[in-house]
Order: C-alpha cells, then sequence, then structure tokens
C-alpha cells in the first residue's frame, strides 16, 4: 500500500474516532438541524439518479482512449494519455456523495424560492455536474475544466441526459476562476487541484463573493496532509462561522447567524 492510501486510511479511521453518527442531534443552529436530519440523511431515491448511474456505468466500461490535459497535481498544463474508464474508476465522486449533493441543491433551491447560481471547479467526465444541474433546470451550472477531452466526454454525458442549464469554462481555473466568476453565487462545489495553496486561494476568492446563504463544498477534505491543513485553515477564516466535515467533503457555511461551530459527522 502506497505512503498516500495508508494516510487516507490513517485519516478515515481518525475520522470514525472522532466523529459521531448523528440525525443533528447536538446541531445547534435550526436550520443546519434540518438539513443534517431530513436533506442529507435522506435515503429516498428521485426519478432522475438512474439515468445518470446509467452515464456513470458507461464511463467506467468505456474503452476510449484520450489526452489529458492537468493543471493541477501533475503539473501545469501536463498531457497523459489515459482510458476514460480508468479515469471514471479513479476521479468520479461517488453516487452516494453525488446524490447528498442533489438533495442539498434541491432543499436550497425551495428554500430561495428562485433559481440557484452554482459554480463547480473541476467538470471532470461531467457526472457530478449532472447531479447538481438536475435539481432543477431553472438553476445555472458554471463549471470549470482544463482539460478539453474531458469536457467534450462531459458533454456527450449531458446531451445524452438533456441537460441544457450547464456552462462550461475551459482553461486553467488558476485563471478561468477570477475571469468569469465576479458575482454572487449560492453554491460552489470545489474538486480541482488537490493542493493546499491553491485550494486557499480558490476558498478565499469565493468567500469575497458569498452571500449570507451562500454554501461552500470543499471536496476530498482529509485526501493529503496538504488538504486537511487546507480544510483547518478554512474552517479558522474570520468569515467562516459554521463548517461540517463528512470526512469525503466538508460544508462550509456563512451565516453570521450561526455559532462558530465544527462538525465531524458521519453518514
Amino acid at each position: 500500500m502506497s505512503n498516500s492510501a495508508l494516510y487516507r486510511v490513517g485519516a478515515w479511521l481518525k475520522h470514525q474516532f472522532c466523529s459521531w453518527n448523528t440525525g443533528g442531534e447536538g446541531i445547534h443552529s435550526p436550520y443546519l438541524f434540518h438539513l443534517v436530519r431530513m436533506i442529507i440523511s435522506d435515503d429516498n431515491r428521485y426519478y432522475c439518479w438512474d439515468a445518470i448511474e446509467e452515464r456513470r456505468q458507461a464511463m467506467l466500461h468505456a474503452p476510449k482512449r484520450i489526452e489529458v490535459t492537468d493543471y493541477g497535481s501533475k503539473g501545469q498544463g501536463a498531457t497523459y494519455s489515459c482510458l476514460v474508464s480508468d479515469v471514471a474508476k479513479t476521479s468520479l465522486e461517488s453516487a452516494h456523495n453525488a446524490q447528498i449533493f442533489f438533495r442539498i441543491v434541491n432543499w436550497l433551491g425551495h428554500e430561495a424560492g428562485r433559481p440557484l447560481n452554482i459554480i463547480e471547479l473541476g467538470t471532470n467526465l461531467g457526472v457530478t455536474t449532472a447531479y447538481l444541474a438536475s435539481a432543477s433546470g431553472s438553476n445555472h451550472i458554471k463549471t470549470f475544466e482544463g482539460s478539453r477531452a474531458l469536457i467534450e466526454m462531459a458533454q456527450l454525458n449531458w446531451k445524452k441526459l438533456g441537460l441544457k442549464n450547464i456552462e462550461v469554462v475551459e482553461g486553467n481555473i488558476d485563471e478561468t476562476l477570477f475571469q468569469q466568476v465576479c458575482e454572487p453565487f449560492d453554491v460552489a462545489y470545489i474538486d480541482a487541484n488537490h493542493r493546499f495553496e491553491p485550494t486557499c486561494r480558490y476558498v478565499e476568492y469565493l468567500s469575497g463573493l458569498a452571500h449570507e446563504k451562500s454554501l461552500i463544498i470543499v471536496d476530498d477534505i482529509h485526501h493529503s496532509h496538504e488538504m486537511e491543513d487546507a480544510w483547518r485553515w478554512i474552517q479558522n477564516r474570520h468569515d467562516v462561522t459554521t463548517t461540517m466535515d463528512f470526512f469525503d467533503f466538508g460544508l462550509v457555511f456563512f451565516d453570521k447567524h450561526y455559532l462558530k461551530k465544527h462538525y465531524r459527522l458521519r453518514i
């Protein structure tokens, strides 16, 4: 087992020991209590999930080879050849987590009573994007990806799913995010460059555009030492009130009515 895999096992065991399996007990805000008890812990299925999961399975068995451009961990603009199936096996968000994001977006839309402005950093094959977009066709999803080959595969998936509320921004997110996002957002999902400095830079910029009910979802917060350091940095920001650590991802809230509180939860 590699050192990185051993690290993640250790992080998982620590999370299991330090967290609790809750239906919302111990969460002070009624709003956040409802989010955990009624939304995140909900086990009902939605009709559109089956079609999205069919696209996941298609990607997991796709024999096509593509040239992926990586502006993240493999280097600035490095290109490498790989099978679509390998990308799907190693990089896609799990169905369980993506469906939680769907439920959160669906609920936030009902709470807001208007279409949501959603930002996604790291399109990949577009499966998680499809979950975010399927919560409501009125929402606008702006998703950022550096690899043309991945964008083309994602757009194929969205076309087959009939999704028309997704805008793709191609290029290095270190540049495009700051050029293309300048208005308040409702939800931002960060699953891009899994290193300390870029993650903190993305969160810092997006925090300046957040309103009281904005939510940032940070993926893979226990992926490495760097990501755990980034998560602690996020928690210590003066504008962040409550955070929720679900191991695979973390939720970041800005509402000043919430206590400065950090929860470790199991689902």
